[in-house]
């Protein structure tokens, strides 16, 4: 379920973490594939992206004990019809961190058609880059921009992306879904949460609302 403009999102929560993860998404990743639904206090170390994204990150168990105010917040999460689950992001093409003049465009199929990259975003942050300055990881929708720049706009675009002030852009079509279906005529890159995932011809990238709670 989608959250309302002005709705708040979490609530108090007295009870105990169901689990306790420490380190990078990844990590974060594991334990919401092996306790769907569960209550996690997450200690985000400075790589992850989700802690950045909810206002923990670079706080890890190893240096002391993170204070909670005791809300528990409802996380979405990215599952793909292989069953492969990312928490943050799936980019399918070129990550647009990664663009440059000579960087080639793929042939994502209908309706999507050519283009530089396809991000879905359930989360806003990739390598510290602010993506997608719209996500949100709990509002029950990803975020979907589709990249197709001449090669002339791709370093200008680049150099705003720590700002989120690449978009909008004429060239950068922006949607909002719950599922994304790409059917491309040969195999295209593919990444999930920064990390590549090897290549895909067809795909299907669902949201999961509420996949797990984090605990803040």
């Amino acid at each position: 379920m989608a959250i309302r403009p002005g709705e708040m999102w979490g609530a108090p929560c007295a009870d105990a973490p169901d689990v306790e993860v420490a380190g990078g998404d990844a990590e974060l990743r594991a334990a919401v594939q092996r306790h769907p639904g569960s209550l996690i206090r997450f200690h985000g170390d400075a790589t992850s992206q989700i802690a950045r994204c909810v206002g923990i990150s670079g706080v890890g168990i190893s240096g002391g004990t993170r204070a909670t105010t005791g809300i528990a917040v409802p996380m979405d999460a990215l599952r793909l019809d292989d069953d492969r689950l990312a928490l943050n992001m799936v980019i399918v093409g070129r990550p647009p961190g990664q663009l440059r003049w000579w960087s080639r465009q793929f042939n994502f199929g209908d309706p999507w058609r050519t283009g530089e990259a396809i991000v879905i975003g359930n989360g806003q942050f990739h390598k510290g880059l602010d993506l997608v300055p719209r996500g949100h990881p709990g509002d029950g929708r990803a975020e979907v921009h589709v990249y197709r720049l001449a090669r002339g706009q791709r370093a200008a675009m680049v150099s705003r992306l720590g700002t989120g002030t690449h978009v909008p852009h004429p060239d950068i079509e922006q949607r909002s879904a719950r599922s994304v279906v790409i059917s491309a005529p040969k195999a295209v890159p593919i990444e999930l949460d920064g990390v590549p995932a090897g290549r895909v011809q067809s795909v299907t990238v669902s949201v999961v609302a509420n996949a797990y709670r984090l605990l803040l």
